[in-house]
């Protein structure tokens, strides 16, 4: 089943302002009934982690809504507290419109989600037979055709994930004089549907890949090594390679966070310190995603599962 699907079904049956109680556990009393309003994503696993953080809340009394939000325009919400939690921003495309976001005072970092990110260019292991310099960057150029389609040919196809999501790879394109052409999946679902067509039939295929994901787990492949990311490589064109553009380099890689409106902590402090305290870890949540898109369980059984067995870690978040 395809994380949309999923997404789909999730949004049809959750609660705005409520969700499922653990029998005998106490709730706390909150500080304010105004809901806690949480953002909801495209991608399965950040509906995983916002769904069990809203189950933790509303078990402590919280009133929450569920705000289906773009990625990065999100920050604008967060601002103003039209929005209240954002539960994943990744180091590898979300740290830019984080720092300037908490840059304002309006916006807070709540720490790390306890997963670490890695989103980067990949190719299944078969590919390295047709372009033997993998997974050196370098190599690309010379497997240009390889990687192909009619459509783009005689340049490669590099397969992005939805624009929305950002990761730049269009300035990386042109920065490292890469001959590809940077085609971006309409859904996380379109991604990895082709992913799982072209392993099938061992056909050529280069594209985004994340982790915490079932893909590098189910598939054997490789990232594309690209020059290691700084700071400066997205601030200063003459940093690398090519003295005149920026983003001639990888993508970061590192933690991902939390975020909220600057007001949570006053508004609902017991919350605030729940959020803060939110930790799970990437093999997790690598199951979780993969019982909802390769498995078809429904998300919201996933979820439940999980809080079940986790009663007391999650509740120690809330006490």
């Amino acid at each position: 089943m395809s994380s949309i699907k999923s997404f789909t079904r999730f949004l049809g049956v959750l609660s705005l302002v409520g969700g499922t109680m653990i029998p005998g556990l106490a709730q706390a009393q909150v500080e304010s009934d105004d809901p806690i309003k949480l953002t909801l994503h495209d991608w399965t696993g950040q509906l995983v982690t916002t769904r069990i953080m809203g189950e933790v809340l509303i078990n402590a009394g919280y009133n929450i809504e569920y705000i289906q939000a773009d990625y990065i325009a999100q920050f604008a919400g967060l601002r103003t507290g039209d929005l209240t939690v954002a539960m994943e921003i990744w180091e590898t495309t979300g740290r830019d419109a984080m720092d300037a976001a908490t840059a304002t005072g309006l916006v807070e970092n709540l720490g790390e989600t306890g997963m670490q990110a890695v989103e980067e260019w990949w190719y299944p292991s078969y590919m390295k037979d047709l372009c033997p310099g993998l997974p050196n960057w370098e190599a690309l150029n010379d497997c240009a055709e390889v990687f192909s389609i009619p459509e783009t040919a005689p340049r490669g196809r590099y397969l992005g994930a939805p624009v929305t999501w950002g990761g730049f790879d269009d300035e990386r394109v042109e920065a490292l004089e890469l001959d590809y052409e940077v085609v971006h999946a309409g859904t996380d679902a379109a991604l990895f549907a082709e992913l799982q067509s072209a392993y099938q039939r061992q056909a050529p295929i280069l594209l985004w890949v994340y982790a915490p994901h079932w893909a590098p787990i189910k598939f054997e492949g490789e990232w594309v090594e690209f020059p290691t990311y700084t700071a400066e490589c997205y601030q200063d064109p003459a940093w690398g390679t090519n003295p005149d553009l920026a983003y001639d380099c990888g993508k970061p890689r590192g933690p991902i966070w939390k975020v909220a409106w600057a007001g949570l902590q006053e508004k609902w402090p017991g919350a605030y310190e729940a959020i803060k305290n939110f930790n799970i870890a990437n093999d997790e949540m690598g199951a979780m995603i993969s019982a909802i898109d390769l498995d078809g369980r429904e998300l919201n059984d996933v979820v439940s599962d999980w809080m079940a067995a986790n009663e007391s870690r999650w509740s120690a978040w809330i006490n």
